[in-house]
């Protein structure tokens, strides 16, 4: 059996069921957007009219209304909420996809699959499908679902073009147990920051829009088609806060495990190498966004900032220090 064969186009194939599944995602959004602002629509104008106010001896007085009672905005057509199920179904589909192309680039190489910056895009971007679909189990968030998988499509299709690299034989430095332990960590706790980033982004979305809205003698100005159908700013937040408290104690095992390896390995635990300096700026930053949520005047929005400010310094860590920053953690493979 050709292995590494077989991992590419089972990669391949999860990306293009990806893409699928990221158009049913947004049609979806389209859909429950514009029954949303048409509920918003309704609800100004029916909070303009005049409607007829019984008063006991006084049959023919006219009164205002007060604001109409229409409920939460429209759930959405039987079409829209098709569009979501078959999404979700496409969003397995490519889990599985994208976790054999994983399990057979391991076989093809003789070792734990996320020894360069390739595997450990693709590692990352199964860890981040897995978290979303673990979280759309415990709670409603399918609205997450066009940014998370937008991103995991472009981020296999990053290591498909640009990072790929052969199976083979790890360096000598990495061809420890540590790797296992190391770098798993660090692949589930980005996947996690990952699902919790799309949900702050979305969050400080929603609460801006919210605050923008004007009240009126007709009622409160409708919002934007996409920011109509969009979960409550306070939901979204609890998501945020959620996945960065789970992740957050991953990523500090993360490190400490890292720092235990190049003992091993170099005969000290911490050196101030570029990747050893940015992988604690996002503790940090984390650090920071979860002791701000206990700090009076610093919740909400603010902390928020700390948080996605981390999620860019992973990032940069994992693209701009493996690509641009020489150091002993040199081994992107590209």
């Amino acid at each position: 059996m050709d292995w590494a064969w077989l991992s590419d186009t089972l990669v391949y194939s999860a990306i293009a069921v990806y893409a699928l599944a990221m158009l049913a995602y947004a049609a979806e959004a389209a859909l429950r957007g514009r029954a949303a602002v048409e509920v918003d629509q309704t609800v100004l104008v029916r909070d303009a009219v005049l409607v007829p106010a019984v008063v006991p001896g006084r049959d023919d007085r006219l009164s205002p209304a007060g604001p109409a009672d229409l409920g939460p905005p429209a759930a959405g057509s039987r079409t829209d909420q098709r569009l979501g199920r078959v999404a979700v179904s496409l969003t397995v589909l490519a889990f599985l996809l994208h976790l054999a192309g994983l399990v057979t680039r391991g076989l093809a190489a003789g070792r734990a699959p996320w020894g360069n910056m390739y595997e450990f895009a693709v590692a990352g971007g199964l860890a981040a499908t897995g978290a979303y679909l673990v979280l759309l189990h415990r709670q409603p968030v399918r609205d997450l679902g066009v940014w998370i998988v937008g991103v995991v499509t472009l981020t296999l299709g990053l290591a498909v073009t640009v990072l790929y690299t052969p199976a083979g034989d790890l360096v000598p430095a990495l061809n420890s147990y540590w790797l296992v332990i190391h770098v798993a960590a660090a692949i589930v706790s980005g996947g996690v920051f990952t699902v919790g980033a799309a949900a702050g982004v979305l969050y400080l979305v929603r609460s801006w829009i919210d605050g923008r809205a004007v009240l009126t003698t007709q009622g409160t100005r409708p919002r934007s088609r996409y920011a109509a159908h969009l979960p409550a700013a306070a939901a979204l937040e609890k998501v945020f806060h959620a996945a960065t408290v789970f992740a957050f104690p991953i990523w500090t095992f993360a490190v400490i495990a890292g720092a235990i390896w190049a003992e091993e390995s170099w005969g000290r635990y911490w050196g101030w190498d570029p990747k050893e300096t940015w992988a604690f700026i996002t503790w940090v930053l984390y650090a920071a966004y979860l002791h701000a949520q206990s700090t009076a005047g610093w919740r909400g929005r603010r902390a928020t900032w700390f948080a996605l400010a981390g999620y860019l310094a992973f990032l940069f860590n994992f693209f701009g220090v493996n690509i641009w920053l020489p150091g002993l953690h040199s081994y992107a493979g590209v």
